[in-house]
């Protein structure tokens, strides 16, 4: 038996691995080997989100899934069925685990066809997260509507596995984001402490900065906050618009993602400071695991699904 290695290149291989390019009409993506990450989407050759070079570590969590939890759990630690676990600390300045522990692994090609790319991983038990979980995301591109991502996780383990995720793709429109139109269709955001901790209940946006249901200019707003209590189509899909000066990059998230959290990008690198939007979907709020909050619990034998997308206008 045999063992194929990536052959490499005479200047050496991608430090984000393997390189998946997809196209459909006016639409590119580039899908990496690493945490089957969004590296790059365009329209007709406009960016619709802020990437970065394939050498590059992908900087503040740009175009990562972000599985089986998105956003922070408090100090690491949480309860599930009676049992503490401990999760490494992966963010030392707030003392918080944030963001899975998928986004730095391999995964493998599964489908692969010239509008869509298929990549699975593997999460066995480790310290902190003692389960089991088999993840695909499918990246799907479509002439007339854009890309469409579907994560799926399935338990092949032998207990019931506490579950979330969410991305963490950042909309540009080209300009810096001071001077968009931004809609964000949340009834309610969740307050933070002073570690980006939620502290609370979910407040009403009505009559704070955070009211841009209707959209408007955003300035100099600072916004790093979940919403939720989201408006829906009659499609069940809940819209996030950016809006600049020559272009509209727009934003869906699904019925299984009740919560959005929207990053104004006011401490990533500076070439990209206030150059895009972060908006993330996500299955459950910050700090999840230790609050129990729309937690999946995930029974043996059990998937779950989900999917959203981006698309120019």
């Amino acid at each position: 038996m045999t063992t194929s290695v990536p052959q490499a290149r005479p200047d050496g291989l991608a430090m984000t691995g393997e390189q998946y390019a997809i196209t459909a009409g006016p639409y590119r993506a580039v899908v990496t080997e690493v945490g089957a990450g969004l590296r790059v989407l365009t329209h007709d050759g406009e960016p619709l989100v802020l990437s970065h070079d394939e050498d590059r570590v992908p900087p503040a969590a740009f175009g990562q899934l972000l599985v089986p939890w998105p956003n922070r759990v408090d100090r690491g630690r949480y309860t599930w069925d009676g049992e503490e676990h401990v999760l490494a600390v992966d963010e030392p300045e707030y003392d918080c685990a944030i963001h899975g522990l998928v986004r730095w692994a391999s995964w493998r090609e599964v489908e692969r066809a010239p509008d869509r790319v298929t990549l699975g991983t593997r999460l066995l038990g480790s310290p902190g997260y003692p389960f089991r979980l088999d993840v695909t995301a499918e990246y799907a591109l479509h002439e007339a509507h854009g890309l469409t991502v579907t994560v799926t996780a399935a338990n092949h383990g032998r207990g019931a596995a506490p579950y979330g995720h969410g991305a963490h793709p950042y909309l540009s429109v080209g300009e810096p984001v001071d001077d968009c139109l931004v809609q964000i269709p949340g009834d309610l955001y969740l307050p933070v402490d002073d570690r980006m901790v939620p502290h609370g209940p979910p407040h009403p946006v009505e009559g704070t900065g955070y009211d841009l249901r209707s959209g408007r200019r955003l300035g100099s707003l600072q916004i790093d906050r979940a919403f939720t209590g989201l408006h829906r189509d009659d499609t069940g899909r809940a819209w996030v618009h950016l809006a600049g000066t020559n272009r509209r990059t727009s934003f869906w998230l699904d019925h299984t993602h009740p919560w959005l959290m929207i990053y104004t990008a006011d401490t990533v690198p500076p070439e990209w400071r206030r150059q895009g939007l972060g908006v993330e979907p996500m299955t459950c709020p910050p700090n999840a695991f230790a609050t129990g909050t729309d937690v999946v619990r995930l029974e043996p034998g059990a998937t779950h699904s989900g999917s959203w997308g981006i698309l120019a206008g």
